[in-house]
């Protein structure tokens, strides 16, 4: 199997697992289920995840197809600054609107207690290769400072979601996610504008 029918096959196991997660419940949600709405096999699916449970680390990935939905429909007018925050307020408002809150909570639990590989840190991810696109861009063309590093720079801004991701998920989104980002983030982009 090639490369990328490889990932294209992980991929509708993916986004067909949080499809019924969100419509039916992670509880309510069987492996046979997933099988069949994501039109692949039992071997796939296993060849992939080793059960149910090991899908709640992927929703990190389905986070980057969306990033890489989202970095085709970037306005090109936009500064660095305002692109990290229009990338920032449409993957909220997917969490929002696709994501059960439960599923959420149980990703950031099991990303604290695994001892293996933890998706929200993966610096291979489209995510993280995104955010050191944009800044190297924006330190290039001096929007964005040069007294922090690229590196720095990213992982403060994933820190800074992360952040707000967790405070909702605390609250149990007692508060819209999106516009609570978009009162906080730029905030925290101050730190990284160019004065």
């Amino acid at each position: 199997m090639s490369k990328k029918n490889s990932r294209n096959t992980k991929s509708k196991i993916v986004s067909a697992a949080w499809k019924l997660f969100y419509d039916n419940g992670y509880e309510n949600t069987t492996v046979d289920e997933i099988i069949v709405e994501s039109g692949t096999s039992k071997g796939s699916f296993y060849h992939y995840f080793e059960s149910k449970d090991s899908l709640l680390g992927s929703l990190a990935y389905l986070f980057d197809e969306k990033y890489e939905q989202l970095e085709n429909e970037i306005d090109s007018s936009l500064s660095s600054i305002g692109t990290l925050l229009f990338l920032n307020r449409q993957l909220f408002e997917m969490i929002e609107n696709t994501v059960d809150l439960e599923l959420m909570k149980r990703l950031y639990s099991t990303q604290l207690v695994t001892k293996n590989e933890k998706q929200l840190l993966d610096h291979n991810r489209v995510y993280y290769r995104l955010l050191r696109k944009i800044v190297i861009k924006g330190q290039e063309i001096n929007e964005i400072t040069k007294a922090m590093s690229v590196n720095e720079i990213v992982k403060y801004y994933a820190f800074c979601e992360r952040a707000i991701i967790y405070d909702w998920c605390l609250c149990n989104g007692d508060y819209s996610l999106s516009d609570s980002a978009s009162r906080m983030m730029p905030f925290f982009m101050e730190r990284i504008t160019n004065k």
